[in-house]
């Protein structure tokens, strides 16, 4: 279970990161932040759905319980 909840702490991190770097960056004229944010939120909502995927297969006497 650690690792789920590991994977699903990374993920959101990334993609509020992401969203900082767009918001942040808006009043450039450059394209390359915005390729980095855009990278980080997919890195995001990847980390998320594994996460997701992973706690949906982890049986009840797997968890510790």
């Amino acid at each position: 279970m650690l690792p789920t909840i590991t994977l699903r702490n990374i993920g959101t991190a990334a993609i509020v990161v992401g969203l900082l770097v767009a918001l942040l960056t808006l009043g450039t004229s450059t394209d390359r932040p915005f390729v980095l944010a855009v990278l980080l939120v997919l890195v995001g909502t990847g980390l998320r759905l594994e996460a997701a995927i992973r706690a949906r297969n982890v049986r009840p006497h797997d968890a510790g319980h």
